[in-house]
């Protein structure tokens, strides 16, 4: 079979000829034929949802499980009866907010609907791709398309319709080129039609945003781990090995750092190793892929596809690959990575725990920090690393006396008190003294971190601005009302209440601190020893149920 190449990149080019080309798009799926079509995520192979026989084409093409079902792509949420029923509230919600974007919803399904499309289930998942190209052969060929990525089953996902040629290129009746797909993940998955609603398959839309729209939501086992031989899926990618490359995959987990320094250990010279940028320069006798710098979540997702499929044509013998974080879109690649890897996954941190602990001053980190190592563990003060970071280093003082000329003594002593009256009362000045504290300060926090055993905590007000948090397992706020939080700095610090609350209002508000953190310690009592108690009880549970994750993920 020829296949037709449409390359619709240029959109300066004659709109006659581009939609000349879009109502051919349409024709073929009409008619019953497959056509590769961009998206926001990844590159999908099209075909007519409704007819049995054009759905049965995209299985024989892709090589695909019969028991996988596929996603239903239309324009906007008035196309949802059409092809659900039952459809709850929540849906219409999730589709204003989240619509054209990332989110595949699962819905019961019309009867009108094929089981070739649906895998026989009584659902049906549906989305509407950011994608304008998409669109408008949608809304030309006025039916909603079928389309699971453009691979071939196994393969990593196609991200330019340049993969999509290499996999499926004379076995499709057409490919449209829109462009290297933005966001290079396939679209997150969220079962509706169970409450409260469940992650099937974390992709390009973070399930933070969509918690924070609807509430809590469930996350399906498969999300971690592989389903059984005899376990249905109940959406795209759940079950069966995905995205591999022809070598086989290890995923190393852990801080950057750490799981660094764990391939480094383990890869030969013909490995293929895939990592964030800080570390490239560690594997010299392999092959690397850069997945972008390891807080760049965005840049990494759009990457990690190309990475696995970059090493086929090499002579690589096995993959070693970074992996970030569950949190935003790293979820989503983490799980695609190991899912090319079979779940085969070393964790660099053992059972090594970090915590974030972050608020305002005078909310209570003392007395939590202080629970905290009541269970054995150690505390990396940032305040602490700060000024012995700063006492040992010339550098450091010539750059904060270059910006705030006089805060430092002949003797070259910093008065911490002048330099606060200066950048408390003005936001751009604090912004610039964080920025050059950063510079200095997060390599020497890097490798403490890096040496920790066991259960640790990080002391930072700024975990977050300084990026800090890609370190943690968890991040936890503690925060207090604002009047203790006043008499507590007062008392310890024996300053003013007007400096007091000068301090209290040059930083962060509980509600940032809630709005960023995975966890919340309020600490809304008069008793040190009693916020104490309730915090051994909240990290007690906390760190179980993480050394619990680690055991099974």
């Amino acid at each position: 079979m020829q296949t037709i190449y449409y390359d619709l990149r240029d959109t300066k080019g004659q709109q006659k000829e581009i939609e000349d080309k879009i109502s051919a798009a349409a024709k073929i799926l009409r008619e019953g034929g497959l056509v590769g079509i961009p998206t926001e995520t990844v590159y999908g192979l099209g075909a007519d949802g409704s007819n049995p026989a054009a759905v049965r084409r995209i299985f024989e093409v892709k090589g695909r499980p019969q028991d996988n079902p596929l996603i239903l792509h239309v324009t906007g949420a008035q196309w949802l009866p059409r092809y659900c029923v039952d459809i709850p509230p929540v849906a219409y919600t999730l589709a204003r907010k989240f619509w054209p974007g990332p989110l595949t919803m699962i819905l019961k399904r019309q009867p009108g609907v094929p089981d070739e499309t649906t895998a026989g289930l009584d659902t049906v998942g549906i989305r509407c791709p950011n994608h304008p190209v998409t669109l408008a052969i949608i809304r030309e060929a006025g039916m909603a398309i079928a389309a699971p990525s453009a691979n071939t089953s196994g393969r990593p996902s196609c991200t330019t319709a340049q993969d999509v040629m290499e996999d499926v290129g004379g076995r499709v009746d057409m490919v449209v080129d829109g462009g290297p797909c933005t966001v290079g993940v396939e679209s997150t998955v969220l079962d509706l039609t169970c409450e409260p609603p469940r992650l099937l398959r974390p992709g390009g839309l973070p399930v933070e945003d969509i918690e924070r729209l609807i509430g809590h939501v469930d996350v399906d086992r498969a999300v971690v781990a592989s389903l059984g031989p005899e376990e249905r899926p109940g959406a795209p990618g759940m079950k069966y090995r995905h995205y591999a490359p022809k070598a086989p995959v290890t995923v190393v987990t852990g801080a950057p750092m750490n799981s660094a320094r764990e391939i480094e250990r383990r890869a030969g010279p013909g490995a293929g190793v895939i990592c964030f940028d800080e570390y490239a320069h560690l594997f010299p006798q392999q092959l690397v892929h850069s997945l972008g710098p390891s807080n760049d979540k965005q840049l990494q997702a759009q990457r990690v596809f190309e990475a696995l499929r970059s090493f086929d044509a090499t002579g690589v013998t096995e993959i070693f690959a970074q992996c970030p974080d569950n949190r935003g879109l790293g979820l989503a690649v983490s799980n695609r990575l190991k899912k090319a890897a079979g779940f085969h996954v070393i964790d660099a941190d053992s059972q090594r725990i970090i915590l974030g602990i972050t608020g305002g001053t005078g909310a209570g980190k003392t007395s939590a920090l202080d629970a905290l190592r009541s269970l054995g563990g150690t505390v990396i003060d940032c305040d602490a690393v700060y000024h012995a970071v700063l006492s040992g280093s010339e550098d450091f003082k010539n750059a904060i006396n270059e910006k705030f000329p006089g805060v430092f003594s002949q003797e070259g002593q910093l008065n911490r008190r002048k330099l606060g009256q200066e950048v408390f009362a003005k936001r751009d000045r604090l912004d610039q003294l964080n920025a050059i504290v950063f510079r200095f300060l997060i390599p020497e926090l890097e490798r403490l971190v890096a040496a920790q055993e066991g259960l640790c905590a990080l002391d930072a007000v700024n975990l977050f601005e300084s990026g800090l948090d890609r370190l943690c397992d968890r991040t936890i706020a503690v925060t207090a009302p604002t009047e203790l939080r006043v008499k507590r700095i007062m008392g310890r610090d024996r300053i003013s209440e007007q400096y007091a609350r000068l301090r209290i209002n040059a930083q962060k508000q509980d509600e940032y601190y809630r709005g960023k953190c995975d966890c919340e310690l309020n600490n809304a009592t008069e008793s040190p020893e009693e916020f104490r108690k309730d915090a051994l009880l909240f990290f007690e549970r906390l760190v179980e149920s993480i050394r619990e994750e680690k055991r099974h993920g």
